[in-house]
């Protein structure tokens, strides 16, 4: 398997378990709070990464590379998860789901800025145009039925365009799981002061259901899923890897269907179908 193959099929492997991320997000928020999710899910991850990195003996980043991990941890280890988990106190995982489709658009454009990537103008037809349809899912929806809602999921959605930009980058250097691990790390004692801050007063209504979203969130989509995703980033190009995630609406839709019983109806679909069409097309011209 050659590098920029193995970087699609490592990037797929992410997107496919971030997909559950927000169904899982959704049900863990009903029982914890959004405050107390994010910060716990990046402590446990953190732990997980400390052993790992102790475990293989990783040398230190350099002092350049603190700044690099810095935004990663804002963008992907805080941001994204707290704005997302205040998002889906308005708004169904299904509906934020879809905004996903922005989130390609949004990698690349960071990839340009950061990673000094320059792809074609094709790719970045083909690009908006996925962003297009969601755009215009969003506004057929209207935005009464939760202005705050979609505002959080496109503030999630550039800081995690951002972070996944900066990991990218950083991973050619680093390496994949190095990158989340350390991020994570830094972010580590200030999430566990904030976790210990923030634990609920009692635990007697919390169900088995969130206790198993915040052990998928923490290991699995703060963790694991990076490990594959980063490394795709790496091997295959943040731009044309990215719009992987045009396919993370159709996996997420389907469990936020089967899993939640979310309802979702013809519109999401055609919009997750057209999008999920457009990632052909920006392959294509990545480069």
């Amino acid at each position: 398997m050659d590098k920029t193959t193995s970087g699609w099929f490592n990037g797929f492997l992410g997107v496919l378990i971030f997909s559950g991320s927000l169904p899982a997000t959704r049900v863990a928020v009903m029982d914890f709070s959004p405050v107390f999710l994010t910060v716990t899910r990046a402590a446990l991850a953190g732990l997980i990464g400390l052993a790992l990195l102790l475990a293989f003996r990783e040398k230190r980043p350099s002092r350049d590379d603190l700044i690099s991990l810095t935004i990663v941890a804002l963008g992907v280890v805080v941001g994204f998860p707290l704005l997302t988990a205040l998002a889906l106190e308005h708004v169904t995982s299904a509906h934020s789901i879809v905004f996903i489709g922005l989130l390609p658009l949004a990698t690349a454009i960071f990839g340009v800025l950061r990673g000094g990537e320059r792809p074609r103008l094709a790719f970045w037809l083909f690009s908006c145009l996925g962003s297009a349809l969601v755009a215009g899912f969003a506004l057929s929806r209207g935005l009464s039925a939760s202005p705050v809602g979609d505002a959080l999921m496109l503030a999630a959605i550039v800081v995690c365009g951002l972070g996944y930009a900066e990991g990218g980058k950083l991973s050619r250097r680093l390496g994949g799981w190095q990158v989340i691990c350390w991020a994570l790390v830094i972010s580590l004692p200030l999430m566990l002061v904030l976790a210990l801050v923030t634990f609920p007063s009692s635990l007697a209504g919390v169900g088995m259901p969130a206790w198993v979203s915040l052990a998928y969130v923490s290991l699995f989509s703060m963790l694991i899923g990076f490990v594959f995703w980063y490394r795709g980033l790496a091997q295959g190009g943040i731009a044309a890897v990215g719009q992987l995630q045009l396919l993370q609406p159709f996996f997420g839709l389907a469990l936020a269907a089967f899993l939640l019983h979310e309802q979702v109806n013809a519109a999401m679909v055609v919009v997750t179908l057209g999008v999920v069409l457009c990632v052909a097309g920006a392959k294509r011209f990545a480069r």
